[in-house]
């Protein structure tokens, strides 16, 4: 027991005593998936495969379709090298997210709780926990507007069915992990089906399209797509999706030697790699069907969830076509439930090693997000929670930098990562990203609040 400790200490970490099963990162599944030791290339990735999938949800949750709405609508194929390079982005985080985990042990919260003091500790566990909430609340207006547009229940009744789905999450945790991989990687077919179904029903101008991922200055100089587009960005990579990955890596069954690890590593960035490029196809599926369903026709000022319903089958002259839309929303806001849920605890657990059954950590978080739901549309009506839905982005962006900073400093150290350190030109260029991510976060922020 003592060895482990010691080694904790060497490589630059206070004592956790992580070598305890106590402490492992969602220690009721950790190195619970077998991964075979032979056999080709392909079947040890799908050994991996699981936990890129479950992060790209985060990245086509419902908060990132009003914008991704808004910008198709209103400049039509433009910002799709937006979506590009925000992705890019994504891959090169959750590459050092899951390197963090299988290199260390250690998800980014317990990371966060042994490097810093405990002050920050704990001002770091408070800044994640207003953004799992801020993500909660785009999950709940977003599954009660599809259901709403499904079943025409009407907004709050949907909000309180939401609130259900902690048993949705109980009963699929008690199935196993990889049952639960295999049910988040289902509904992101769902979302996937129906958005190409869409695409081929708008069918765009191919040269268009593949001209809106050649970047323009216009991004630049129009104050009005920059908005958009640092909307985009901002709103892309999820700070709970940081803590999330770099603890559901941990639940495969690896070698503990650096042979081991580092073919881990590998698996897992290809894993998220070609995950993340789905959730890049789903993004700019949203922006497409918007530009050559909207824009196409003069609809520019189409950037809510329900005003794209009503107009997609009247448009393209399909019925089908706004029921796929309200489907692929729900398994969205599904998908994004279960995600959102294991964030908190793994953040919970990670800083504060609080441990709370599944369903009541969902009840609560649930519960905070669905009171401001209710409030809004009792006061407001619906309209009022486009707004809302908006100003969950912001709320997410300002959390960002506090997940990004510290995961680009950890893996960035030899003393705390040891061999397993990213290498100088890798780490400067995450530290660039984590720059552009931060600004443009703090002009979303101002020009949000000031004008």
């Amino acid at each position: 027991m003592q060895r482990p400790i010691q080694n904790a200490r060497a490589a630059g970490w206070r004592d956790l005593r992580l070598a305890a099963d106590g402490q492992k990162s969602l220690s009721e599944v950790n190195a619970t998936i077998a991964v075979p030791r032979g056999g080709s290339w392909l079947r040890r990735l799908l050994a991996f495969s699981g936990p890129g999938y479950m992060v790209s949800v985060g990245y086509m949750d419902p908060g990132n379709w009003a914008t991704d709405l808004a910008g198709g609508s209103r400049f039509g194929y433009t910002l799709l090298t937006v979506i590009m390079v925000s992705n890019l982005m994504a891959i090169l985080l959750q590459a050092l997210a899951a390197r963090l985990g299988i290199a260390t042990g250690r998800d980014l919260a317990q990371a966060c709780r042994d490097a810093y003091p405990r002050s920050v500790g704990y001002a770091l566990w408070i800044a994640c926990e207003l953004a799992i909430i801020a993500c909660d609340l785009a999950e709940v207006i977003g599954t009660a507007i599809a259901l709403k547009l499904l079943f025409g229940i009407p907004l709050i009744a949907g909000a309180l069915i939401a609130a259900l789905d902690a048993f949705l999450l109980l009963f699929l945790m008690n199935r196993g992990f990889r049952f639960l991989e295999a049910f988040i990687v289902a509904l992101l077919i769902v979302i996937a089906t129906c958005f190409g179904i869409q695409i081929v029903l708008a069918a765009p101008p191919v040269v268009a399209v593949l001209g809106g991922f050649i970047p323009s200055h216009e991004v630049v100089t129009n104050p009005e797509m920059l908005y958009i587009a640092i909307g985009i960005l901002g709103a892309t990579v999820m700070p709970h999706n940081l803590y999330l990955h770099s603890a559901i890596v941990q639940t495969r069954q690896i070698e503990s030697t650096e042979k081991g690890k580092r073919e881990a590593i590998r698996f897992a960035t290809a894993d998220s790699t070609i995950a993340l490029m789905l959730a890049l196809f789903i993004n700019a599926a949203i922006l497409i069907v918007a530009a050559a369903v909207f824009h196409a026709r003069g609809k520019t000022d189409v950037s809510e969830i329900e005003q794209a319903y009503a107009l997609l089958s009247p448009l393209l002259g399909a019925g089908i076509a706004s029921i796929l839309f309200a489907v692929a929303l729900l398994a969205s806001g599904l998908n994004s439930t279960v995600t959102a849920t294991l964030a908190g605890q793994i953040v919970m657990e990670g800083f504060l090693h609080i441990r709370l059954p599944h369903w009541a950590r969902r009840l609560l978080t649930r519960g905070v997000a669905i009171v401001p739901v209710i409030a809004v549309t009792a006061l407001y009506g619906e309209h009022g929670t486009g707004q809302l839905l908006i100003f969950s982005q912001v709320v997410l962006s300002m959390q960002l930098p506090f997940a990004v900073v510290p995961l680009v400093q950890f893996v960035s150290s030899r003393d705390k990562m040891g061999a397993y350190a990213i290498p100088r030109g890798v780490s400067y260029l995450a530290w660039a990203v984590a720059a552009v991510i931060v600004a443009l976060n703090i002009k979303l922020l101002s020009d949000t609040f000031f004008g």
